[in-house]
């Protein structure tokens, strides 16, 4: 063999070998984690996926969903053409057309539906992944619909809703400067691998860590301080925290003097919460409680690092990340670095150190004179806090028609298992006169579709992303799309245009839309384009601290809200303006007849780290990882029940049940059963009703059910199994 033969077996790039590499981005992880890909591409084809050294961010590392890239993106699953449903909705029979076909029948039908039910009858609906909601909003804006919503109104959106209800906007853990990381309901090691080494790094030299988790994760095997909490208890640990820094005198004077509005009123409510009145409910010791308070208080700076959604898939998950964000004012940790430090997004949710106008090209500002959005009245606070419709109220409306019918769908990626009641919800929805989706795959959902359209993945396309850091990148086309599938992007201005809609800057393309979102800052799309692997952005700095002096607060009181002004307005259940704590509405203190039967705490959601929601389950290299759906449950349970391990149970809620194997973890609390996420043959989502939801966001209670788990060999419906 020679060397040309031995460079092209290894798969070596230059000229003689004619493998070139190409810079991207994996965005399996959206949208704070996107590692940066190299991409060898020989004849047009990629042969080998590494991860990019030039990225600031991610400094060449890959977990195993990037590392899989190749696998995803020349699935055999993936769809080439066009297509229109001949079969029964949910039966996956389909029809090959042409695009232009495509797009006209889809904008024929969500125009008729628009003349005879008006605008807001059509739903605009954006899944993964992230980089083309501003696009799709700004579409469903120009169209004239309010009812542009997302899978956040499962994911991440209550978080920031606890946030702004009490110091008015996101401020995100500054934990490369923080004495102290308060790490609540957080696994990086299976959600957020990219921060682990740093995150260690820290640790190692000598950052005390604070992990509330009702499970042993990898950082809690590492913290000062595990506090292994009953689910759905957050609330009341908070508060006992905050009981004891305020007796102890921890608190910081100053800012709550000065800063604070309702801190008499929470300082009481606080005091109703005793550590031990705490154990009784949390199930965590109080001394621990008492330690963990004094280390946060005295260590400073501290930061509290949450979760997009555990806390928050509680039906009281806003209040009781309420309470664990008063902990941050009340000891003076708030907007400082090292502490929560407020920093304003530049592109798809994420900062980068410059100002755009991606806010203004969403077009929300036209939500004020557009009918009102899905889930409005029933959900009053998301309506004023956010600019999406809440999607868990679609199959209600639906069914009902109250105040108003829907009757079609554009989704830019869809997945029903999202959401309560899987079934129900894509039930529901198949009773819609029309529905388009674009993915790359014919799922589950897309066999719903009237029209299914083949989209591209990340590599290609172009994309736009940044970083803390000041890092911004404009992705290329790696290779040429894979059939005749197009980027999300190009399919929302051609249907713009299709529409008749008459949006000049939606329908010039993705780098005029660009180049205007980007007018503020000294970026352009030409100079991005002359830096394939990216580029740190010119005079950055870090965030100024304290910014709330001259700014304020984004609060009705412009101040930060130990009593919410927002909640203050609120007439209803569970609408409490302090951060009071209640019981989930299923759980074995407000339901104890139901607990006899059902006696163990069901955790539906817990994420593998090779998975992401239902996306690379798909792919057999790295489902061999993990090839049965499993639930998690203590030893010492499995052993009262004559449970072993790798053996088939049924899991069976009051709702339903679904047939898994069990896995026995020490690191799972007695009492708890965790039951991993989205498997299309075991869906926890659907062991719930639909209605089983958080007055405050809309969240499903995810995290608080009540089950019980028998062995297979002795389940009545073990033959339909």
């Amino acid at each position: 063999m020679n060397e040309r033969e031995l460079r092209e077996k290894g798969k070596v790039p230059g000229p003689e070998t004619g493998i070139e590499i190409r810079k991207s981005i994996c965005t399996i992880c959206d949208p704070t984690t996107q590692c940066g890909l190299d991409l060898f591409v020989k004849d047009g084809k990629i042969i080998r996926v590494e991860g990019s050294k030039e990225a600031p961010h991610s400094h060449g590392s890959l977990c195993s969903k990037g590392a899989a890239t190749r696998q995803y993106v020349y699935s055999p699953d993936r769809l080439k053409t066009p297509l229109r449903r001949v079969g029964e909705r949910g039966e996956g029979k389909f029809e090959p057309i042409s695009w232009d076909e495509a797009l006209e029948e889809i904008a024929k039908n969500l125009n008729a539906a628009k003349a005879q039910y008006g605008p807001e009858s059509v739903i605009f609906f954006a899944g993964y992944p992230k980089h083309h909601r501003p696009f799709l909003q700004r579409l469903a804006m120009s169209f004239g619909s309010p009812n542009y919503c997302t899978e956040s109104s499962t994911c991440s959106t209550a978080t920031i809703m606890a946030q702004q209800l009490t110091y008015g906007a996101p401020a995100a853990p500054d934990n490369g400067e923080s004495a102290c990381i308060m790490m609540w309901s957080n696994n990086p090691a299976a959600s957020r691998t990219l921060i682990c080494e740093g995150l260690f790094n820290r640790l190692d030299k000598g950052t005390k860590l604070i992990v509330v988790d009702p499970r042993v994760t990898p950082f809690a095997a590492r913290a000062d301080i595990h506090l292994q909490l009953r689910p759905g208890t957050d609330g009341a640990l908070a508060l006992a925290m905050a009981n004891v820094i305020i007796d102890e005198n921890l608190y910081d004077t100053d800012f709550v003097a000065n800063w604070t509005v309702g801190f008499e009123e929470y300082a009481k409510l606080a005091a109703e919460m005793t550590p031990e009145r705490a154990q009784d409910i949390t199930g965590v010791d109080a001394n621990l409680i008492r330690e963990a308070a004094r280390i946060y208080a005295t260590t400073k700076p501290a930061s509290v690092m949450t979760s997009a959604a555990p806390v928050v898939h509680h039906t009281n998950g806003v209040q009781n990340y309420r309470a664990v964000f008063c902990l941050i004012g009340l000891t003076g940790n708030f907007d400082i670095h090292g502490g929560n430090l407020m920093n304003r997004p530049s592109l798809v949710h994420m900062p980068g150190g410059f100002p755009t106008r991606e806010g203004e090209f969403t077009l929300a500002s036209r939500l004020k004179d557009l009918p009102e959005r899905i889930g409005s009245r029933r959900f009053p606070v998301w309506d004023r806090l956010t600019t999406q419709a809440q999607a868990c109220d679609i199959p209600r409306q639906i069914l009902t028609e109250d105040p108003y019918p829907l009757k079609a769908a554009f989704c830019m990626g869809f997945n029903h298992r999202m959401f309560p009641d899987s079934q129900g919800f894509i039930d529901a929805f198949g009773k819609l006169d029309f529905i388009a989706v674009a993915d790359p795959f014919l799922t589950d959902s897309a066999k719903y579709a009237d029209i299914v359209l083949p989209v591209c993945t990340s590599v290609e396309r172009s994309e736009a992303r940044c970083w803390p850091m000041g890092y911004v990148m404009l992705s290329q086309p790696a290779i040429e799309p894979v059939g005749q599938s197009r980027s999300d992007v190009d399919i929302i201005a051609q249907l713009s245009k299709e529409l008749g809609l008459g949006d000049d800057l939606l329908e010039s393309g993705f780098d005029a839309c660009l180049d205007w979102i980007l007018e503020p800052s000294v970026l352009s799309v030409a100079e991005l384009k002359k830096r394939p692997a990216g580029m740190f952005v010119p005079d950055f700095k870090k965030p100024a601290e304290r910014k709330y002096v001259d700014q304020g607060f984004k609060t009705p009181s412009g101040k930060f809200e130990f009593v919410s002004g927002v909640l203050s307005e609120m007439d209803g259940e569970g609408f409490e303006a302090l951060p009071s704590f209640r019981e989930p509405a299923i759980s074995p203190v407000s339901q104890p007849e139901i607990a006899k039967e059902y006696p163990f705490v069901l955790s539906i959601g817990a994420r593998k780290p090779m998975f992401q929601h239902s996306r690379t389950f798909r792919i057999p290299w790295i489902r061999q990882f993990a090839p049965d759906p499993v639930c998690d449950m203590n030893p010492a349970d499995a052993k009262r029940i004559g449970i072993a391990e790798g053996e088939e149970v049924e899991l069976m809620t009051p709702d339903g049940s679904v047939f898994v194997k069990a896995h026995l973890d020490e690191m799972i609390r007695e009492g708890d059963v965790h039951l991993y996420h989205d498997w299309p043959e075991a869906n926890g989502n659907d062991l719930m009703s639909g209605d089983y939801l958080d007055p405050i966001s809309g969240f499903p209670g995810y995290r608080s059910l009540l089950c019980k788990v028998v062995p297979a060999r002795t389940s009545a419906n073990a033959k339909e199994a």
